[in-house]
């Protein structure tokens, strides 16, 4: 499942959000959106984890909470896919 996070601090590193989601379960990919010409933080990003079950509860006990002195708001990801590929031509 593909989660959502954001209100992500500008401090935090993808290795920090890793740790943070692998309490869990496993976390197969994390990726923080970053500005392309300041390589800033945009302050969101996304978590990716193998197991439907263990991602919801993730997201059960994440969402709201302090991390990095802010309140993250973490959800399952909507949106596309590169398996939504019916509106490609």
């Amino acid at each position: 499942m593909n989660i959502f996070v954001s209100n992500i601090s500008f401090k935090v590193r993808e290795q920090a959000l890793s740790e943070l989601f692998a309490q869990y379960g496993q976390v197969t990919n994390v990726r923080i959106i970053k500005d392309k010409e300041t390589r800033r933080s945009k302050g969101y990003g996304f978590v990716e984890m193998e197991n439907d079950a263990e991602a919801q509860s993730a997201i059960d006990a994440l969402n709201g909470t302090m991390h990095f002195e802010r309140n993250i708001v973490v959800a399952e990801a909507k949106g596309k896919k590169e398996s939504d590929s019916a509106s490609a031509s």
